[in-house]
């Protein structure tokens, strides 16, 4: 039984009834970037972005049977990088590592 069995007030169904459409509609609009992505110039010549990597790696832990899969999403989409600001550059402003050990907690 997962760790959080029984924690939320509504059933599922009531949850389905009350979010579905409203997470639908964004899981539609993430489906349209992706073709937009793949469409775009150059997409086929240029290696994937680190941004993208880590929004594919989320979507991959979405589909996860275990719990846990915010706190792994959140990770990837995430610099984990504590170097003062005015000592880099703007990473953190893209939301995910540029760094290529960014997976590695993810998977703890």
């Amino acid at each position: 039984m997962p760790a959080h069995a029984d924690t939320c007030l509504l059933t599922q169904a009531q949850l389905l009834d009350a979010s579905f459409m409203e997470h639908r509609a964004h899981l539609l609009a993430i489906a349209a970037f992706l073709d937009r992505l793949e469409r775009a110039q150059g997409a086929a010549t240029t290696p994937p972005d680190f941004r993208l990597t880590a929004l594919r790696g989320a979507l991959h832990e979405l589909t996860s049977p275990e719990h846990g899969r915010v706190m792994r999403a959140q990770l990837l989409l995430s610099d984990r990088d504590l170097t003062l600001l005015d000592e880099r550059d703007s990473q953190s402003a893209y939301g995910a590592s540029r760094r290529a050990d960014a997976t590695e907690g993810a998977e703890q």
